[in-house]
């Protein structure tokens, strides 16, 4: 972790020592680490990882998170030299070159291509269940939540399931990095191995995903190669992390909560609305943006070319943007709720449909096919922050079947 000076515009009293990819006591629980930032200002100053400003209360998480006109997605993440490395797109696209980028991505995540994989998510949830269900006990994280995700977003671009503990370290590199790899050795490891699919889905297009976005003109052109590179690096990062961290923390709430268990299984029709606002209780991801304007917010100027951290989590678990917030209420997940986990505006998450399909997947099938589970009281439950936080080990246990 860097410390940086504090610059001349930034109070005081907005200064705090928080580091986003290790906030004190994240380890045990994410979300208390986060939540200590509620009780103070809107927006603060840490001095960690080169200095930058974090939206530390609800409203002004929102407001900056949808604030494409004065603030640019360019810089992608705290880590130094990230953005600069990877330039993905859409995600550090702005204004019409995102728009531009932007349309082909949805079109390959349309509803029709999402509903049609309904099938293989179930399929693929009931194989991993069946393989756990007579063992009487697992560790979540590594046996289901690591899995099933990335099993089906590699099968929706359509390259080998082996591959998946090799893409897996990637994706933890990108959002929790330690050390271990640079950013220009993340970037050539991810370009090495998607090239020879790209290469072929731009000559002899299937129908995976890459294929159907690369058919869809840019601005009435084909892709560049450069543009298609860094279109399938993006799409490859997003797909390797965030719905394995949301899927552990369901599972980690069915687990403590037997009653929400019963509920969900005596009621599946609420199992939908149910998803919705175990994604808005349990966010855990960030994103960074950088002014190219001074905004001035909170009592405070953000100068242009200051960069700002603004984590779902201050948004959704804030009192004053959500009645009883830390409640999981499923009747909450009956109306359409404005919550911040899949991301807000332009820049809302293009795979969202797909989290939600199998988050919605997960519980039907979990429910359906495993008996109550609870926590494992000899080991314990281990998290991690980072721009994707998520839990690292959760040991669950169940009364295997007559």
């Amino acid at each position: 972790m860097s410390v940086a000076e504090i610059p001349s515009h930034v109070p005081v009293e907005r200064v705090v020592d928080f580091d986003i990819f290790n906030p004190p006591g994240v380890e045990s629980d994410y979300f208390a680490a986060w939540k200590t930032l509620l009780d103070g200002p809107g927006l603060v100053w840490s001095t960690a990882n080169g200095g930058h400003w974090i939206g530390a209360r609800g409203d002004v998480v929102r407001q900056l998170w949808a604030d494409a006109d004065r603030l640019s997605s360019e810089c992608l993440a705290v880590t130094p030299g990230l953005g600069e490395v990877m330039q993905f797109i859409p995600l550090q696209s702005d204004g019409a070159a995102h728009k531009a980028y932007r349309n082909p991505v949805m079109k390959g995540f349309a509803a029709r291509f999402i509903t049609a994989l309904e099938p293989s998510v179930k399929a693929a949830t009931r194989e991993l269940i069946a393989g756990l269900r007579e063992k009487g006990s697992c560790e979540f994280v590594s046996q289901f939540a690591e899995i099933l995700p990335l099993n089906i977003f590699l099968s929706l671009i359509d390259v080998p399931l082996e591959d998946r503990p090799r893409l897996r370290e990637l994706g933890v590199q990108l959002t929790r990095p330690d050390g271990s790899m640079t950013v220009e050795g993340l970037k050539q490891a991810a370009d090495d191995y998607l090239w020879p699919f790209i290469e072929k889905r731009m000559q002899e297009p299937g129908n995976d995903l890459f294929s159907r976005i690369l058919a869809e003109p840019v601005r009435d052109r084909t892709w560049t190669v450069d543009e298609a590179r860094r279109m399938c690096r993006n799409l490859l990062f997003g797909g390797l992390d965030t719905v394995a961290a949301m899927i552990g923390m369901v599972a980690l709430h069915l687990a403590r909560n037997p009653e929400d268990q019963r509920l969900l299984r005596e009621n599946p029709g609420i199992i939908p609305a149910a998803a919705d606002e175990l994604m808005r209780r349990y966010p855990t991801v960030a994103v960074s943006r950088n002014a190219v304007v001074d905004v001035e917010i909170d009592g405070v100027t953000i100068q242009a070319g200051d960069l700002i951290y603004l984590p779902s989590v201050l948004h959704n678990l804030d009192p004053t943007c959500f009645d009883t917030p830390d409640a999981v209420r499923f009747d909450r997940g009956l109306t359409p709720v404005r919550h911040t986990t899949m991301g807000v505006g332009e820049h809302r998450c293009v795979g969202a449909g797909l989290a939600r399909m199998e988050v919605i997947m997960f519980l039907r099938e979990w429910l359906a096919g495993m008996p109550d589970i609870r926590l494992d009281p000899a080991r314990p439950v281990r998290m991690k922050g980072g721009n994707v936080g998520a839990c690292t080990a959760i040991p669950l246990m169940w009364e295997v079947p007559a």
